[in-house]
């Protein structure tokens, strides 16, 4: 049986990822990091956006997925970036300027590099990850029981941008149902996509999204031990961006 660590919404806090590593007992390895005991990192989403070291989280989770050393699964950040760089019209709204921003700052040769590299590694990623003999699943917004296994635009909006209702609220956020509280499957579901300033724990699922960027903190949670590692955020604190849930 694998131990995994599931890591939460980085966006581009790439400092706090580096000190996760090191708190979680990781190596640096020719330019990857790799646990002793062979634990295996897995990415639930949004490596970008608002942080300030949006490349530097691509390339290192990029390199760790392409040598096997992790694993991937794509947030909706990640879907934005990657409809950009195909040439979709898309609204440069939510944190992606800042990426693009850094993006500019390449040369022409880098930049096509790590693009090439990206659009890979999206898509060559699972929508969500089925592990442990299929007694967890990470997906990047959450998943329902009913939707395990299958996939289409239904599973997809889902996955990437949690139950939501098509409205919007009084500051301009999509309006989500808050699917954990009616969960009542067997297995455990690993999600971030959502900031609470603790990793919530409901009904057999676990938002680890605990607002890095928001000056929260970045959370990994270790399986099967069921345990965290978190590190404190560098990053301005902004209360109005984490929900609140009942209990």
């Amino acid at each position: 049986m694998h131990a995994y660590d599931f890591i939460g919404d980085i966006h581009g806090c790439y400092d706090e990822l580096i000190s996760l590593f090191h708190d979680a007992g990781y190596q640096q390895k020719q330019n990857i990091y790799c646990h002793p005991d062979h634990r295996i990192p897995v990415f639930i989403g949004d490596l970008m956006d608002r942080g300030p070291d949006s490349l530097a989280v691509i390339e290192l989770v990029t390199e760790m997925t392409e040598k096997e050393a992790a694993l991937y699964i794509p947030g909706n950040h990640c879907d934005k970036l990657y409809r950009y760089f195909i040439g979709r019209n898309i609204t440069i709204s939510g944190g992606l300027e800042t990426t693009l921003k850094e993006l500019e700052q390449l040369s022409s040769s880098a930049y096509r590099a790590l693009r090439r590299r990206f659009m890979k590694l999206y898509e060559h990623s699972p929508l969500y990850l089925r592990l442990d003999n299929d007694n967890v699943v990470a997906a990047h917004a959450g998943i329902p029981e009913n939707l395990i296994g299958h996939e289409g635009k239904k599973v997809r909006t889902f996955v990437l941008y949690g139950d939501i209702t098509g409205e919007k609220d009084e500051d301009g956020m999509p309006v989500r149902r808050d699917w954990a509280w009616n969960y009542t499957g067997r297995r455990l579901i690993v999600y971030g996509h959502t900031p609470v300033s603790a990793p919530r724990l409901i009904n057999n699922t676990v938002n680890i999204d605990t607002g890095c960027v928001f000056g929260g903190y970045l959370t990994a949670l270790h399986y099967p031990e069921m345990t965290f590692t978190k590190i404190s955020s560098s990053m301005p604190y902004t209360a109005e961006k984490f929900r609140r849930f009942q209990q």
